[in-house]
């Protein structure tokens, strides 16, 4: 896609109508090698509730779907049924990982004619998919690499999910860990292309920019990326944008593009209310985090000031703790959850905090950069 340029300085003030509301994520959609499997995985390990298939016995020929919730988050996994597919191609090409972030509109036809005379490449013309239980209508554009926004508009549904889909339920349901929404997806993308898809986002979406972070702040004795978070305009999607910065070694992002075989969402960070609990529940069931030094820990009060938590307990567990003006969070990341080192999950609380944790950032990518060390791939 060609750049843009920007029609109004990003951050700018508008006293017009926001022309696409959003009220948050609806669905992520993730190709992978086996959704049965995959289904399994989120539940065991994430507690992520059984709720819906759709694949032969829906009528599919060419899918199968699964899809799985824990409260507002909702994770819809597909695999192909025959080789020489369009979804065989992009797990050849990317492995698992996330092809659709869907967004819940009232309107899936002005979402789409907005952002098409803005500029969009279509993916889904405005389609109405109807059955018993009522209709859907669902739109979308392309994004960056190969990922796609969905618009879903469901006002008229009744169903356990979309037109197609049957509901899910076996035997087998693991209790919850207390994950509650999307907070926001991270997106890596190539060499300077960052400024690219913050204006297409600024432009085409709406969506106004609520921080930058530049190389100075994003480095390590070795590797460096820059990162600007872009925002719709009730606040409930966020879109961070990371490209890769001049280092000694390979970044992260570089890792990342190689393997992902180009630009793509890096990691899903989800919210929860009670981070410790959370993550003891995590990692008894087998999720594994990135850990830091326990030095990190060393003269915490005094770099955060007072919190609710036992150090020692985050000190046990490896998570962070950064602050900003409106109050302080708490986060922490899985390793990848893929074969290929793409793909991975951000737990995080905000205790008031708006930020993204800038604090945490030169403690975080060192211990990926022990990861990618071990991998050989730095």
């Amino acid at each position: 896609m060609e750049t843009l340029e920007l029609k109004q300085p990003i951050g700018a003030e508008s006293a017009t109508e926001d022309f696409l509301p959003l009220n948050g994520t609806d669905y992520i959609e993730l190709y992978v090698g086996n959704a049965r499997q995959s289904a399994h995985y989120f539940q065991t390990a994430f507690g992520f509730q059984p709720v819906a298939h759709a694949g032969l016995s829906t009528g599919l020929r060419d899918r199968e779907s699964y899809v799985v919730q824990q409260d507002k988050i909702r994770l819809v996994l597909t695999s192909p049924l025959h080789g020489d597919t369009d979804i065989g191609r992009h797990l050849d090409q990317h492995g698992d990982g996330v092809r659709v972030v869907a967004l819940w509109v009232d309107d899936a036809r002005r979402a789409f004619d907005e952002t098409i005379s803005r500029g969009a490449t279509p993916y889904m013309e405005p389609k109405r998919e109807q059955d018993e239980h009522g209709y859907v209508v669902r739109s979308g554009i392309y994004t960056y690499g190969d990922t796609v926004h969905v618009f879903v508009e469901r006002t008229g549904y009744e169903g356990v999910f979309l037109p197609g889909y049957e509901p899910w339920s076996p035997t087998y349901h693991p209790a919850g860990v207390g994950l509650k929404y999307v907070d926001h997806m991270v997106g890596n993308v190539g060499w300077h292309e960052m400024n690219q898809w913050m204006t297409f986002y600024h432009d085409v979406m709406g969506f106004q920019q609520l921080v930058s972070f530049d190389d100075k702040d994003i480095s390590t004795d070795y590797t460096a990326l820059m990162s600007k978070v872009m925002s719709n305009g009730n606040g409930r999607v966020k879109f961070p944008i990371n490209e890769p910065a001049e280092g000694k070694k390979k970044s992260q992002i570089e890792e990342y593009l190689d393997f992902y075989g180009g630009p793509g969402i890096q990691h899903i960070a989800v919210a929860t209310d009670h981070i410790v609990e959370t993550v003891l529940a995590l990692r008894d069931r087998g999720v594994e985090f990135l850990t830091v030094p326990t030095t990190y820990y060393e003269n915490l009060s005094d770099r955060i000031g007072k919190i609710d938590e036992e150090i020692d307990m985050l000190r046990s567990l490896g998570i962070l703790v950064d602050r900003d003006d409106e109050g302080y969070l708490l986060q922490i990341f899985t390793k990848p959850i893929c074969p290929r080192p793409t793909l991975f999950f951000e737990i995080i609380q905000r205790k008031g905090a708006r930020s993204f944790g800038k604090g945490n950032f030169k403690a975080l990518f060192e211990a990926i950069e022990r990861e990618q060390a071990l991998r050989g791939t730095l």
